[in-house]
C-alpha cells in the first residue's frame, strides 16, 4: 500500500501501523448531555483515542417534516419524523464546550461532524484538533472548502460515493488550501452486512490519493475493524453506546463498553503482531534456532582415526553444530578423538579442524 505522510492530531501522530480509535457517540446521547458525559467517561475507560459527536443544525439537511425513518429500537420497529429525531439530538455550541472540557479532563480528544461553515467555526473556536465530514455531506463542496480553509486536519468519510465523487471532494479540499487529509472507507448502511463492507477499498483509496486511509465501521462486532487494521487503516471509527437497548436508531449496532474495550485491546495486539516486513529470525526465536534445529551427529560410536563417511552421519537435535546441509563437507575428515553415537559434530573433533565451520547454525 502506498506510503502517506503522518498527520498530527492533538499531539498524537496518525500513521499506518498505529490506528487512531474513535468512539462515535454521534446521536447516541439522545439529547441528554449528562448521558453524553457518561459515554465519554466510559469510552475513555475503554482506551479509545477520541470521541466524536455531530454538531449539525437539522435545517441544514431536513426541512420536510413528513420525511420519516424506520429503525429497530428496544426490540421493535419504530417509524418517526426524521426532523423530530435529529432536532432532539442537536448539540449547541455551549453543549460542545461542556463535552470537550469533559473529554479534556479525561485525557482523550473530542471532535465532531458539522453541517455548515458556522458549525466549522464553532469547532475551530473550541480548539478542536480535527474536522470530520460525514458521508452524507461528501458532495457538499462548500462545506469541505470551509474545512480546508481552517488549516485543520480533515477526515472525509466516503460512504455511498463513487470514485469520481471522491475525486471532486479531494480536489476541492486541496484547491482550498487543505493539507492534512484522511479518507475513510465507509458503507452507509445501518448495520452494514459483511458482504458490503469491502475492506479492499482501503488499499484502493490509499494508492489512488496517496493519503492516510481509515475505516468507519457500521457492522456488528469487531471483525471488520480488525481486518481494516491489518490492511493498513490508520483510523478506526466505531459507534459507541452504554447500552444497545437504549432508544434510538444507532444503539443496536453500536459497540457497548465491553465490546469497545475488546476492540481497543485487539487492535493494539494486532498492531504488535503486524511487526516488521523484514525476513529474519526474531529475538524470541534465538532459543529455537539452537534447540529445535538439527545438527550433524554421529550415527555410531567411533574411535580416533576414523575417516567420516556418509553412513557415519545422521541428523538430530539440538542445533548449534554443523547444519544438515553441511554433511557433505564432513565426508573424508579424520576424527581426532573418540565419538559416541548421538554426539554433535564440532570442529575440534577433527584433525586440522573442519573447513565446514561456515555452515554452523549460529552464523
Amino acid at each position: 500500500m502506498s506510503q502517506a505522510k503522518p498527520v498530527m492530531i492533538d499531539n498524537v501522530i496518525i500513521q499506518s501501523g498505529r490506528s487512531y480509535i474513535v468512539a462515535e457517540i454521534g446521536i447516541n446521547h439522545n439529547g441528554d448531555i449528562e448521558l453524553a458525559k457518561r459515554q465519554i467517561t466510559s469510552a475513555a475507560e475503554c482506551g479509545v483515542d477520541a470521541v466524536k459527536f455531530q454538531n449539525y443544525t437539522t435545517e441544514d439537511f431536513i426541512l420536510d417534516k413528513t420525511l420519516t425513518l424506520k429503525y429497530q429500537s428496544e426490540g421493535k420497529e419504530v417509524e418517526e419524523s426524521q426532523y423530530d429525531l435529529f432536532k432532539r439530538c442537536e448539540l449547541s455550541a455551549a453543549d460542545l464546550k461542556i463535552l470537550k472540557a469533559h473529554a479534556d479532563s479525561l485525557g482523550i480528544s473530542m471532535h465532531s461532524t458539522p453541517t455548515s461553515a458556522s458549525g466549522v467555526k464553532i469547532l475551530k473556536d473550541l480548539g478542536i484538533g480535527v474536522l470530520k465530514n460525514g458521508s452524507d455531506f461528501l458532495l457538499n463542496l462548500e462545506l469541505i472548502k470551509s474545512m480546508a480553509q481552517t488549516g485543520l486536519p480533515t477526515v472525509l468519510s466516503t460512504g455511498m460515493a463513487n470514485l469520481a465523487e471522491i475525486d471532486d471532494a479531494v480536489q476541492c479540499f486541496y484547491d482550498a488550501g487543505g493539507k492534512d487529509l484522511i479518507l475513510l472507507v465507509c458503507t452507509s448502511s445501518y448495520p452494514t452486512p459483511p458482504s458490503d463492507v469491502n475492506l479492499k477499498r482501503i488499499q484502493t483509496l490509499a494508492n489512488t490519493y496517496h493519503c492516510l486511509v481509515g475505516f468507519s465501521d457500521h457492522s456488528y462486532g469487531i471483525t471488520a475493524a480488525l481486518g481494516a487494521v491489518a490492511l493498513g487503516a490508520c483510523w478506526i471509527e466505531k459507534h459507541f453506546t452504554l447500552d444497545q437497548n437504549l432508544p434510538g436508531p444507532d444503539h443496536r449496532f453500536s459497540s457497548d463498553p465491553d465490546e469497545m474495550m475488546k476492540l481497543v485491546k485487539s487492535v493494539r495486539e494486532l498492531e504488535t503482531c503486524m511487526g516488521s516486513p523484514l525476513i529474519k529470525p526474531t529475538q524470541s526465536e534465538d532459543y529455537g534456532r539452537k534447540s529445535y534445529r538439527l545438527s550433524c551427529v554421529a550415527a555410531r560410536d567411533m574411535a580416533p582415526g576414523t575417516v567420516i563417511s556418509e553412513e557415519d552421519i545422521t541428523f538430530r537435535r539440538p542445533g548449534g553444530g554443523y547444519a544438515p546441509k553441511a554433511a557433505g563437507l564432513l565426508h573424508g575428515l579424520t576424527l581426532e578423538k573418540t565419538v559416541k553415537a548421538g554426539d554433535v559434530f564440532v570442529p575440534n573433533m577433527f584433525h586440522g579442524k573442519s573447513n565446514a565451520s561456515g555452515s554452523h547454525h549460529d552464523q
